[in-house]
């Protein structure tokens, strides 16, 4: 790029998208005097999902303005909680993000998940079809056009995945409503319909059932209930809604 020379600055939780040598404060770029000012954004590393206003000389701008010569440029991150248009809120999750789909189906949020790699046209594809926000550690996939919605998960650990997403979209939860299985609707199961399904043991052993309307999963309050109680009153005591059973 040989054009004009702006000045550009990020939000700290952007920074870590950008070279260490922009990750202080504002700093000079150069650009084509062509290319939008999103181009530029994200040809410096940052996914136009994680950006919020872009402002120049502090007035705000879309991410269509050409930046000319002198213009200072902030960019600010994403205000929370952030609004979807459109579409109920839905999710979209790629391979690498299993646990955190499993979680969210645990507390009753809609969250698609492709247990196979399928690659990235096709969930940003898919994402589009079916109006998901596609949530994704894949900086990649987040800057294809054809996405619906896109938001970068900043943490490895599922506790903090599933609390930033949880913080960033407040999505409505209805906790043990959804298999985690496959992401279905739960209805209550009455023992002997689902008797044929169960072990010997736990059908001796426990009497209250919910099952899958889609895969026909059957689930009860097995040994591992206590853990994912932890995980449902956690969430519901830092972001609200209903403990229904």
């Amino acid at each position: 790029m040989n054009g004009p020379e702006i000045q550009i600055s990020f939000a700290p939780r952007l920074r870590l998208f950008v070279s260490t040598d922009r990750r202080a404060g504002r700093t000079a770029v150069t650009t084509d005097g062509v290319s939008t000012l999103g181009h530029v954004v994200e040809s410096l590393g940052v996914p136009l999902t994680e950006a919020g206003r872009l402002l120049v000389d502090g007035h705000p701008v879309d991410a269509s303005h050409v930046p000319a010569v002198g213009e200072a440029v902030e960019v600010e991150e994403v205000e929370r909680p952030q609004s979807v248009p459109g579409a109920p809120l839905r999710f979209l999750l790629d391979v690498h993000l299993g646990t955190l789909a499993r979680r969210l189906r645990l507390l009753g949020v809609d969250a698609a998940y492709e247990s196979a790699d399928i690659g990235d046209p096709a969930l940003a594809t898919l994402s589009a079809q079916e109006q998901r926000v596609m949530l994704s550690r894949d900086r990649g996939l987040l800057r294809r056009r054809e996405l619906w919605a896109g938001a970068y998960v900043y943490s490895d650990q599922p506790d903090d995945q599933l609390r930033d997403v949880l913080e960033r979209f407040a999505p409505h939860l209805a906790p043990w409503t959804r298999c985690t299985a496959c992401n279905g609707p739960l209805t209550d199961a009455d023992k002997d319909a689902v008797r044929e399904r169960l072990e010997q043991g736990t059908e001796k052993t426990y009497d209250v059932f919910a099952s899958c309307t889609r895969c026909e999963r059957v689930y009860w309050r097995g040994a591992h209930h206590a853990r994912l109680e932890a995980i449902v009153s956690d969430a519901l005591r830092e972001f609200g809604g209903a403990a229904t059973h």
